[in-house]
């Protein structure tokens, strides 16, 4: 298997510095449950973007407009930021159960997506991706999976970190490919075509995987779970021999407020006014770059089809956005031996410049109206790969800032960001043309300036140990 193999490479480049760091710090989780995650969250990038090439079309044909394909392809993230609430409730600090969710819930979504072309119903494709947003939910646990300080050493969360990227840019390049290619293909049925045959193929991806993740994956076993869940109400709460902190919570037993909002100001007490603002700089960040990202996807084919010197299909839009994928592809993969070596703070500035120049690139060939394929691709291509290089540290450097029990925090926080990016990026995406291309890029470089701006300002409280 290669994710396999690749990843005891891994384990056996590492193996000559634990002879001088504590094992601790290196350990990873078993194999074949990496794999799985790594599968799982690029599915659910297939699932986001295999619909990018034909949504417009779709919605066209059941009578819809661009606006509404923009809202199709980002309504998922609002949906998964809810379920997220009561799934966090009832995980149990473990893993299996959003799997199961996961699965289930996009089976019924991309059937759902599927059948709105026989029932010439277009309110069912809205319904069949806000089944799918319930799926998403899982994104976040792919995210905390790579930094749970129960399985995963501190050394070793940007590594995995950085395999959520890759696959994530499989997924970019992959979805609208294949999306684009089924589209082409036609299949000319009323239950299997162009426009429903993504459903269909998703749905029967997902059921394959469930079998497999079923046989195989090994969940975090239940007394660690517990562990989690008591170190949530009862780690961090001060003793006598804290005589720093207030007395106000050396006090063993207080009726109200109760343990647990108790426990949660006592840990927040020692998070400092510098570690806020990094938390609020990776959220900013974890928006930021999946905005770009998913106004970019569901405006090339919008863009493409309008534009009079590339008059795209959806199948040729397809294969643009693929192709920004494919040749990003092998620097993801060389960011994976980056990353042991580099700090993240590095990464974080190095993609956020290379996206920035992407932008400005096509801010000045739209201006100059020289866009043409080779200019756009050589915009997109350097937007694809900055942003998405710039979205393996924002979890990875929280949780090598801060304490243990705040792991699903910030996992929750950067996911709940990274949802808002999709949603409106989607969106903004599939408004682009209507309000104007130069009124579409400025925004976004106006938002990459403010991220500037926040890490360039936090640039001393931002660095950590490297891998």
């Amino acid at each position: 298997m290669v994710f396999k193999g690749l990843l005891e490479n891994t384990r056996s480049l590492s193996s000559r510095y634990e002879t001088s760091h504590d094992e601790e710090e290196f350990k990873l989780p078993d194999t074949v449950s990496v794999v799985i995650m790594i599968v799982m969250n690029l599915l659910l990038q297939l699932s986001f973007f295999i619909i990018i090439s034909s949504s417009d079309k779709y919605a066209e044909y059941l009578g819809g407009n661009a606006t509404f394909s923009g809202v199709v392809i980002g309504i998922p993230a609002a949906f998964a930021g809810l379920t997220l609430i009561p799934l966090t409730r009832y995980d149990k600090g473990t893993y299996k159960i959003p799997l199961h969710v996961t699965c289930c819930s996009a089976i019924l979504g991309h059937i759902a997506y599927a059948l709105a072309y026989r029932a010439n119903f277009l309110y069912l494709i809205l319904i069949g991706r806000c089944l799918n947003g319930v799926s998403f939910s899982m994104l976040m646990y792919c995210k905390r999976f790579c930094t749970d300080p129960r399985i995963v050493g501190i050394r070793r969360r940007t590594t995995l970190g950085s395999w959520m990227v890759v696959s994530q840019g499989l997924g970019m390049s992959m979805g609208p490919f294949l999306g684009g290619l089924l589209y082409k293909i036609g299949f000319p049925n009323s239950l299997f075509n162009g426009y429903t045959s993504p459903g269909w193929v998703m749905a029967g991806l997902y059921a394959c995987f469930w079998v497999f993740m079923s046989a195989l994956f090994k969940d975090i076993p239940q007394s660690e779970a517990i562990l989690e869940l008591q170190l949530a109400t009862d780690a961090k709460i001060p003793t006598d021999k804290e005589t720093s902190l207030p007395k106000i919570l050396l006090s063993p037993v207080t009726p109200s407020p109760s343990p647990v909002s108790e426990s949660y100001r006592a840990q927040l007490s020692m998070i400092t006014r510098s570690q806020r603002a990094v938390v609020a700089c990776m959220c900013w960040f974890s928006m930021l770059c999946f905005f770009i990202l998913g106004s970019w996807e569901a405006n090339l084919p919008v863009f493409g089809a309008a534009t009079a010197n590339l008059s795209w299909s959806p199948f040729a839009a397809g294969n643009f956005i693929a192709l920004g994928g494919i040749t990003c592809f092998p620097f993801l993969l060389a960011n994976l031996l980056a990353a042991r070596h580099t700090q993240d703070r590095k990464l974080l500035a190095f993609g956020t410049t290379l996206g920035l120049a992407g932008l400005l690139i096509f801010l000045s060939i739209l201006r100059s109206d020289k866009v043409n394929y080779g200019s756009l691709f050589a915009c997109w291509w350097t937007v694809a790969l900055g942003f998405n290089l710039a979205t393996t540290v924002t979890l990875s450097l929280l949780s090598k800032q801060l304490p243990p029990e705040w792991n699903g925090r910030t996992s929750m926080a950067i996911q709940f960001s990274n949802y808002v990016g999709r949603l409106t990026g989607a969106i903004w995406g599939g408004s682009g043309v209507s309000v104007g291309m130069l009124n579409f890029v400025g925004l976004e470089i106006a938002m990459v300036g403010i991220g500037v701006i926040m890490f360039t300002t936090l640039w001393r409280d931002l660095k950590t140990k490297n891998g």
